[in-house]
Order: structure tokens, then C-alpha cells, then sequence
């Protein structure tokens, strides 16, 4: 047993078990994958992969526990490295951060700036991804940490930690009638189109279920990814906007009123995800402690403690 098969063990259930992508993947030859998988099954005496042919299906009952195993192995594997690495390094290397656009736009500025002045020499990496893809970007030890308000709490891998809550608010060009509505009601902005976020994205899931609690079905004409397109198209006259409340400055956008709608939407909360087990230097817990006073290196250290139960 080698760590090249158990890499590659692993890398067929990632690759939804196309031998050709892990090939490509792995820098090797299909064949070689092949062999490395039929040594180690005959080695271990058990069948790891469902077959039809050549073809492989999905993992069989032993794989499905053994891959557990696997994975363990590989991320311990990687944080000797890493640990060996920070201990030559010391206060030097690279922060691998998965977020979104509205969290790097808006809530992080302030945090990086402090991180930069006190660590010069650590390289921050900055990745704006959607939920899923920093999901699986912190799954594949591509990131080291992650921050989001979607998707992180929803995978038993990941440890989350709250950040900061926060609210959505209604964005509308200057002396729009729903600024003289007060209260403001949902069935009242559902009489506009709307301009909002893309599903999945910075708390559209909550947007959804308060118009469809309210029994209403609002004209959502346009969603994107970021507040900055939206407000862009609620100053053209194309609708009335609902973004994060953080996403408005009143100098930048002179054009637009903020509607508060706290008592319209739910509360969003914004999390930060770092994975079970995954080793992290100093400085990325430091990273984390600038995020949130609430948390501390040796808490954290103690949630994303490895468990070694087998699932």
C-alpha cells in the first residue's frame, strides 16, 4: 500500500468515477490508475468499486468505509508537511482564503488590512467563489479557510463558526413611492419588479421564503451574483433592489434611498468554515481571531479536531 493509490482511490470518487479525468487529473496513464486500484484491492483482499465491465459504478460496502480511512490518511499526510513547513517558515507562507463576492467586497476589507500590517510576509491568496465551490474548495484542501453565508453548515467535514449577522435591505431610486410606505409591507414591494440576488447567493433562500410565507409571488426580473450589479440596475429604472445592508453607502450611492426591511426578512448570519482536521499555521488562526472576537486559536483548535469515528 502506497500513498499514490490511496490519492487515487480518492480521486476516482471525487472524479464521479471516470478513470479517464482522474488520469488527467493525476498527471499519469488510465492504465496506471487501473493497476493501482486492482494492487491495492488484492493487497486488502476487498473489492473497493461497484463494476460493470470496466466500467466502475460507485464504491461497495467496504469502500464506502475504507475511503473514510483514506481521506484521513491523506489529509494527516498533508499536515505534516504543512506543520513541518511552518515550523522552518515561521511567520512566512500562504493563506488560502474561499469566499464570496460580497463578503470580499464588503466585510472583509477592514480584517485583511489589519492581517496584512501585522503578518507582511504571509501571502494571502483571495478566492471569490459561490457557496458550493468554497465548499469544495476547503473538501480538496484548496483553501484553508472559508467565509460565506450559504452552504458551509451543511457538511459534517466542515466545522463552522458564526462571524456577524446581518440584514437585507430595499435599494430604490430617489423619490420612489415606497419610501413614503411606512411600514413597509412585502405585498407593497412585490408590486415593483425586482432586482435581487442569484439564487444560492447571499441569502436569496430567505428572500424566497418570506414573499412565499406572505402567500406573494414577486417579479423577480433580473438577479446577479453581487450588490454592484444590482444597484446598477435599480439606478436604470429597472426595478426596485433587495441587497445585503452592508452593500449601500450612502456617498457612493447618492442615487439610491436604503429602505430598512429588518422586520420584513429574517436575519442572515455569515459563517466561517475551516475543515475537520486540516492543519492551519498561526497566522490563519490569527486571521480568524481579527474576523471575530468571540473566537480564539484554542477553541477552534479544539472544534476542527480530526474525529476518528468511522461513518
Amino acid at each position: 500500500m502506497n500513498f499514490q493509490q490511496l490519492r487515487i482511490v480518492r480521486e476516482t470518487v471525487r472524479q464521479n468515477f471516470n478513470l479517464t479525468d482522474v488520469a488527467n487529473t493525476l498527471f499519469t496513464s488510465q492504465s496506471g490508475v487501473s493497476k493501482n486500484i486492482k494492487d491495492l484491492e488484492d493487497e486488502l483482499g476487498v473489492d473497493l468499486f461497484i463494476r460493470k465491465g470496466k466500467r466502475i459504478l460507485g464504491l461497495t460496502e467496504p469502500g464506502q468505509d475504507l475511503i473514510v480511512v483514506f481521506e484521513r490518511i491523506l489529509l494527516d499526510l498533508n499536515n505534516i508537511k504543512r506543520q513541518a513547513k511552518s515550523y522552518r517558515t515561521g511567520d512566512r507562507g500562504q493563506l488560502t482564503l474561499a469566499t464570496t463576492h460580497t463578503q470580499a467586497r464588503y466585510a472583509l476589507p477592514s480584517v485583511i488590512t489589519e492581517f496584512k500590517q501585522t503578518f507582511p510576509n504571509v501571502h494571502l491568496s483571495l478566492h471569490q467563489l459561490s457557496p458550493k465551490e468554497i465548499v469544495a474548495s476547503l473538501l480538496a484542501g484548496e483553501a484553508d479557510i472559508g467565509i460565506a453565508t450559504e452552504a458551509l453548515g451543511n457538511n459534517s467535514e466542515l466545522i463552522s463558526f458564526p462571524y456577524y449577522p446581518w440584514h437585507h435591505a430595499v435599494i430604490v431610486p430617489k423619490d420612489h413611492i415606497l419610501e413614503s410606505i411606512k411600514p413597509l409591507t412585502l405585498k407593497a414591494l412585490a408590486e415593483f419588479p425586482i432586482i435581487t440576488y442569484h439564487e444560492g447567493f447571499t441569502g436569496r433562500t430567505n428572500i424566497d421564503q418570506q414573499f412565499e410565507n406572505e402567500g406573494l409571488s414577486p417579479d423577480i426580473v433580473l438577479s446577479a451574483l453581487d450588490a454592484d450589479v444590482i444597484k446598477t440596475y435599480v439606478e436604470l429604472g429597472l426595478g426596485v433592489g433587495i441587497i445585503a445592508s452592508m452593500a449601500f453607502d450612502a456617498k457612493r450611492d447618492s442615487n439610491l434611498s436604503l429602505l430598512r426591511t429588518e422586520h420584513l426578512f429574517q436575519t442572515n448570519v455569515t459563517h466561517i468554515a475551516v475543515r475537520r482536521g486540516h492543519f492551519l499555521h498561526k497566522f490563519a488562526y490569527r486571521f480568524i481571531e481579527l474576523c471575530s472576537k468571540n473566537l480564539n486559536e484554542n477553541y477552534i483548535r479544539e472544534r476542527i479536531a480530526p474525529s476518528f469515528e468511522l461513518e
